[in-house]
C-alpha cells in the first residue's frame, strides 16, 4: 500500500513540475514574422518619402536615438564598423524581457541588414537600468538578449552567427537616475564581431 500511494504522490508531482516549465513564446502564434520583400520595399519607398528637409515630426518612442541612424540605414554598410553603427538598438519595459512590436520592428530591419553582411557574426549585449541587484540584472541582460537572438532566428539568421552577452546595469549609456534616463538603459545593443 505504501509503494502505491508513494508511487502516485511522486507521479503527482512530476506531472505538476512538468506542466509548470513551459516555455515563453518570443514570437505570437499569430503574428507574420517575415514581411514579404514587396513590403518591404513599399515601407522603404514610404520611409524615403517622408524624409526630407522639411520634416520635423519626434523620433520614435521606442529608440531615442533614431534621428542619427536613418541617414545610416539608407547607405548600404561596407564594413563591420558601418554596420554596426546601422544596427539600431532595441528597448525594453521595466523589468522585462519581451519583445514590443516596436522591437519586432527594429530586428526585422536589423535582420535585413545582417542579411547583406551574410559572414558577419554578431554580439546581442543585454543591458539594464540601475534598479535591483547586480545579479538580478545580470540575468534580466541575458533573458533580453536571448529575446532578440530568438526573434532574429525566426527571422532567418543562423543562430551559430549569433551570441548573447549581459552587461547588466555596468554600462549605462545616460547616468541619470529618473525615468528618461532608466529608459534608454533597457536595451539591448548589436556589435558585429567579424566576417
Amino acid at each position: 500500500m505504501k509503494g502505491i500511494v508513494g508511487f502516485c504522490v511522486v507521479g503527482a508531482l512530476g506531472a505538476l513540475v512538468v506542466s509548470g516549465c513551459a516555455k515563453e513564446d518570443v514570437v505570437k502564434k499569430d503574428e507574420a514574422i517575415v514581411p514579404s520583400a514587396t513590403t518591404q520595399t513599399q515601407q522603404a519607398e514610404v520611409k524615403a518619402a517622408k524624409s526630407g528637409p522639411a520634416e520635423t515630426s519626434a523620433p520614435a518612442k521606442q529608440t531615442p536615438d533614431r534621428a542619427g541612424k536613418e541617414a545610416t540605414l539608407k547607405a548600404e554598410p561596407q564594413s563591420g564598423g558601418q554596420l554596426t553603427s546601422a544596427l539600431e538598438k532595441i528597448y525594453f519595459d521595466f523589468d522585462s524581457s519581451a519583445l514590443s512590436n516596436d522591437a519586432r520592428k527594429t530586428l526585422a530591419n536589423n535582420a535585413g541588414l545582417l542579411r547583406k553582411g551574410a559572414a558577419d557574426k554578431l554580439r546581442i549585449e543585454g543591458n539594464c537600468d540601475e534598479r535591483g541587484s547586480a545579479e538580478y540584472n545580470i540575468a534580466l541582460g541575458e533573458k533580453r538578449a536571448e529575446a532578440a537572438k530568438k526573434y532574429l532566428v525566426t527571422m532567418g539568421i543562423p543562430a551559430d552567427r549569433l551570441t548573447t552577452v549581459s552587461y547588466g546595469k555596468e554600462k549605462p549609456v545616460d547616468l541619470g537616475h529618473d525615468e528618461s534616463a532608466w529608459a534608454k538603459n533597457r536595451r539591448d545593443d548589436f556589435t558585429i564581431l567579424s566576417k
